[in-house]
């Protein structure tokens, strides 16, 4: 390949959307991780692409929506250019609704009618109108069409089939060539705390596990801090936990506990078999928002950093915004986002 343009240190999902946006503008971009594409936290089995709640509206709310409603194009165009499927789908999400917070499940519906520009809906609806109803005690979930999934580790892999269909190298190793963006995560992570005085970002441990059930067209359920995941590939995956203290990466009782968890909320999964157990670790800023632009140190390159929970949801736009700067020197980035927030 020829000297590349753009160098992608990272390839993990936003450091291979970030390299797939700007190889659509004519770019010639590699991307360089010694795992490979989704090694890290972007080859987990979750994939929940959820919205924040429609109220108390901000700059990082305002950015995910809009990276949600891009999605479908982005993932679309994606599998048409690399011919391997991302597992999207827009199949939208539940919620058990507690008795006595129907009013403002109603009042956060009619929030989401102007917020997400008619796009989608946030509305209150009878359980038993779904194939597979998550236990409610009121009998109501709270139903948003906004909600999509992918399949993480085949959407890295999607990506990267993508980038390299249009001429991108993706390598275990190489020199720096052209502009550069750090996109390592959990690494990169621990050089910026030994470099600052407090803690820029943190490793957060997340064990997930994935059932032999399929129901690939019924929404994903969020219910007591759980995401229930139906992918396309006739499995459904639950995570994840949290832990910000943890002894190795293996995965453990925790696990045990969320997969009790999970049969307890959705029924449906009691008698399937669990297939897979994944942990690892996402890279969260103390900002709690995705950490881009110029990177604190290394002068004249780039981060993008900080996904945790949200880095597929957010990846769309963080590839746009990522290679408008990169390519074209326009800063769209919000305040928020930007390193110093962490510092």
């Amino acid at each position: 390949m020829a000297m590349a343009d753009i160098t992608v240190r990272g390839a993990g999902v936003f450091g291979l959307a970030i390299a797939w946006c700007c190889s659509l503008r004519g770019a010639r971009v590699q991307v360089i991780d010694p795992g490979g594409p989704g090694a890290c936290a972007s080859g987990g089995i979750v994939g929940a692409l959820a919205p924040h709640v429609p109220e108390n509206w901000n700059d990082k709310k305002a950015f995910q929506l809009d990276s949600l409603l891009m999605a479908e194009a982005f993932w679309r165009d994606v599998e048409e250019a690399g011919g391997k499927s991302p597992g999207y789908a827009r199949t939208g999400r539940l919620q058990p609704l507690e008795q006595g917070a129907e009013a403002l499940a109603e009042a956060r519906g009619q929030g989401a009618e102007t917020l997400w520009q008619g796009r989608a809906v946030w509305q209150v609806a009878r359980a038993e109108a779904f194939a597979h109803p998550p236990r409610c005690d009121s009998g109501l979930v709270i139903h948003d069409t906004l909600s999509a999934r992918v399949h993480p580790a085949q959407a890295c892999a999607a990506l990267a089939a993508a980038i390299t269909a249009r001429g991108g190298r993706i390598a275990s190793d190489g020199a720096d060539e052209g502009r550069v963006v750090w996109a390592t995560g959990a690494a990169d992570l621990a050089a910026l705390n030994a470099a600052h005085p407090r803690q820029v970002g943190a490793s957060i441990k997340g064990q997930a596990a994935l059932f032999d059930f399929a129901m690939p067209d019924h929404p994903q359920l969020f219910a007591g801090g759980l995401h229930i995941v139906p992918h396309a590939d006739g499995t459904t995956a639950v995570g994840s936990t949290t832990e910000r203290v943890f002894d190795g990466l293996e995965t453990d009782t925790q696990l045990d506990d969320l997969i009790a968890t999970a049969c307890v909320a959705f029924p449906a999964l009691a008698e399937a078999p669990v297939i897979a157990r994944w942990a690892g670790l996402r890279p969260r800023s103390r900002s709690r928002a995705p950490m881009l632009g110029p990177h604190p140190l290394h002068p004249g390159q780039f981060i993008a950093n900080g996904g945790f929970k949200i880095g597929f949801g957010m990846a769309p736009k963080v590839g746009e915004v990522m290679a408008d700067l990169m390519l074209n020197g326009q800063d769209d980035i919000p305040p928020g986002f930007r390193p110093e927030a962490s510092l």
